[in-house]
């Protein structure tokens, strides 16, 4: 299959390439610069040039392929109402080039949404709509298109974690190393659910293989990982002693992750492992932390 897919120099997007690339399908990666335009074709990609301020460019990039892995998203948390109406405007405009083609259309999509009081299952939709909703809406605006002759799939991303990492937990590290503590909110019972990055790279792959159109795909290794756990692995892997933050000063002592990490995200992927037969095998992630995967900041 050729796959045209955004965010493929990307942390994430590239170890989706190089699973993609490993079972014989081609990769059409979206690039933005000359470095990783170069990256992906030593891989063995093509380069397609552009960005997602450029939907013109991400149509033409849809269009000319089997099937779409969506995975670019500005991640600016200053302003995050923006950046969902910017990814409203890409995922549109890619569902407009393949309308009616029957082609696979995956795109990443998040849990923070949460269930109260249970974990997150591939049943519960998603209560985003619209351009001024989290990410756009543009996961329920994406699995609208499964009556339009597009096969939609929507992949629910946990915390991804691994050597390399630069988001969530790399972002408590440097937390951490800043206030030498590492924190957690209240009592740190609210759980993140969790997978490390070569697990999600193979289910990427099998979902683009296999699910259904209208498909909820939960990425998630780990149910639940109580905050005040990942706070311990913190200090005893960086040699600092943890700490309950009040909830009231989260934004004051973590900054912009803060509201993240207060949240209770537990999520079940029982469908998908029976729908895909996935079994995830890496490292959980206090594995990964206990391993050295987060240094300390140079």
């Amino acid at each position: 299959m050729r796959v045209f897919v955004t965010g493929a120099s990307g942390w994430i997007g590239s170890a989706v390439t190089d699973e993609l690339l490993a079972h014989d399908h081609e990769v059409i990666g979206l690039a933005r610069s000359d470095g990783a335009a170069a990256a992906l074709e030593a891989k063995g990609a093509v380069a397609h040039r552009g960005d997602l301020g450029d939907p013109d460019s991400l149509a033409k990039g849809a269009a000319t392929a089997d099937g779409v892995v969506h995975l670019a998203f500005n991640h600016d948390f200053s302003d995050y109402a923006g950046a969902g109406r910017l990814e409203r405007a890409a995922v549109e405009r890619m569902l407009e080039a393949v309308e009616g083609s029957g082609r696979p259309f995956l795109l990443a999509s998040g849990m923070a949404s949460g269930a109260a009081g249970r974990p997150l299952t591939e049943d519960d939709p998603s209560p985003h709509h619209g351009a001024d909703s989290p990410r756009g809406g543009s996961e329920n605006l994406a699995l609208g298109y499964a009556d339009r002759g597009v096969r939609p799939v929507a992949l629910r991303f946990p915390i991804v974690h691994g050597a390399g990492d630069r988001g969530f937990v790399s972002a408590l590290v440097d937390v951490a190393a800043r206030h030498g503590v590492a924190g957690y909110l209240g009592e740190g019972a609210n759980r993140w659910s969790a997978v490390h990055r070569s697990d999600v790279a193979r289910l990427v792959r099998l979902a683009l293989e296999r699910a259904p159109a209208g498909s909820r795909v939960h990425l998630a290794a780990e149910e639940g990982v109580p905050t005040r756990a990942i706070a311990a692995a913190l200090a005893e892997h960086l040699g600092l002693p943890t700490a309950s933050i009040d909830p009231a000063d989260a934004e004051r002592h973590f900054g912009w992750i803060g509201a993240f990490f207060g949240m209770d995200l537990p999520a079940s992927s029982t469908h998908t492992r029976e729908l895909l037969g996935w079994t995830p095998t890496g490292p959980t992630l206090l594995d990964d932390i206990a391993a050295g995967a987060y240094p300390l900041p140079a």
